[in-house]
């Protein structure tokens, strides 16, 4: 029966990223519809992480409400015409750092129309740097101290007796991932020169497009947008909320020791913070509640919730199900090459467009199946490949937003500019991950 239920699952899946969006949550409830109906009990619901994405997301908006948002990409918008000859190497900087801080890559929607105008003002391809900067924004949630997967995958180490725990995590983390966008990067910018392929003006769909009048000027470098009053004082409150969630974690950590029974645990604190942090915007920077309902990246959170709900659901109810058949299959496997573990992961990520839905769904069966826990760090990362598949919203916003035709998907469903960047990014921060977690953990 396994093999059938395993093909309800990817069949569900499947219909999800056909019909994309929300409909990918929809097709994950239809395939745990499905399996009970062949007879498997449901899973356990992901309501933790849906529960922390939510929280932060609530921040979030508040904060887009504020103005905070706008500030945050006018400055990144400086720091990156200021520089544009390295404008490959700023903007996974940019979307990496901001991923990191909001924890959630969404906030990449607001700065990828600024690398597209920066690339197009210095006669640069804009498929790289924005290639770079999407695969950028999803491997850093496996680095944000906010961030569902990491918050979950930190928690069940802990649970584990692993001896890792959330600041071993993120230790690894941050480095690893950090280091590997930008030897992306550099791998990629050698790449180009060498194929001389970096000029937008030799591109000949560019020039296509230039001679048919579609493509459009890009906005006068010294034009800023309008930016609230609050707007500031609105990214001052989120950033010492973020301090405040890393410092509590820190202090309730078994290493650490200085509160040895706290009143809540660490989920608990993060959606009590985070819900605070979007309070203390609303009262001091006079923010209309009924607003934040309607931001941008409130609706998109809330798509995000029903999918990881959906497909994570889905995920828990078949590996649940199946459990000691999978162990007893890829056990000895992984314990003897827990590298492995990065595939599968890549694999699933691929399919389940969430890194907690894959964190949530594979981590408990990795480390029950005796992958060592510094192993599982490292392939952390692998959760973030949501490149593969054209799919993806920031992905389809980077095409959508190149008007030169540089950054475009091709006839057939792999042959896009994401690919690349995302599996060099994916196997240099595993590759980090176990150089660093060897010294670090």
């Amino acid at each position: 029966m396994i093999w059938l239920h395993l093909l309800v699952v990817l069949g569900a899946i499947l219909l999800g990223a056909r019909l994309g969006g929300i409909a990918i949550g929809y097709a994950g409830g239809l395939g745990v519809l499905a399996l009970a109906v062949l007879g498997v009990t449901p899973g356990d619901m992901p309501l933790d992480v849906v529960s922390i994405i939510m929280a932060v997301i609530a921040a979030i908006a508040a904060m887009q409400v504020a103005g905070g948002m706008d500030w945050l990409v006018d400055v990144a918008a400086r720091l990156l015409r200021r520089n544009p000859r390295h404008l490959t190497f700023l903007a996974p900087v940019v979307t990496f750092l901001m991923t990191v801080m909001a924890g959630t890559g969404h906030t990449a929607f607001s700065t990828l129309p600024v690398i597209a105008e920066v690339a197009k003002e210095n006669d640069l391809r804009p498929a790289r740097p924005l290639s770079i900067a999407v695969v950028a924004s999803q491997i850093a949630i496996t680095a944000s101290p906010i961030s569902a997967a990491v918050l979950f995958f930190s928690g069940l180490l802990e649970e584990s007796g692993t001896g890792v725990d959330y600041l071993g995590l993120l230790a690894v983390a941050i480095p690893s991932t950090f280091l590997a966008c930008l030897a992306t990067a550099a791998v990629l910018t050698v790449v180009d020169r060498a194929r001389g392929r970096t000029r937008l003006s030799d591109d000949p769909e560019y020039q296509r497009r230039l001679a048919a009048g579609t493509v459009v000027p890009p906005r006068p470098a010294g034009q800023a947008r309008e930016v609230r009053p609050g707007a500031r004082l609105s990214v001052a409150v989120f950033g010492v909320g973020l301090l405040a969630v890393m410092a509590y974690a820190t202090l309730i950590s078994e290493k650490a020791g200085v509160i040895t029974d706290p009143v809540m645990g660490r989920d608990q604190a993060i959606i009590a913070i985070m819900l605070s942090v979007a309070a203390v915007i609303v009262l001091t920077c006079r923010v209309e509640p009924a607003q934040v309902l309607t931001a941008s990246t409130f609706r998109s959170g809330t798509s995000a919730c029903l999918c990881v709900l959906g497909v994570a659901w889905l995920g828990l109810t078949f590996f649940a199900a199946h459990e000691d058949a999978i162990q007893h299959a890829a056990g000895d496997v992984l314990a003897g090459q827990p590298w492995l573990l990065a595939v599968a992961l890549v694999l699933a990520s691929a399919l389940m467009y969430s890194q907690a839905s894959t964190a949530r769904a594979l981590m408990p069966t990795a480390l029950a199946m005796g992958v060592a826990a510094p192993a599982a760090v490292a392939a952390f990362p692998a959760v973030s490949a949501l490149f593969v598949l054209p799919t993806y919203p920031t992905l389809l916003a980077a095409v959508e937003m190149d008007d030169t035709g540089t950054t475009r998907i091709g006839k057939y469903v792999f042959d896009h500019p994401f690919l690349a960047p995302g599996m060099i990014a994916i196997t240099l921060s595993v590759a980090f991950g176990f150089a660093i977690g060897a010294v670090v953990l």
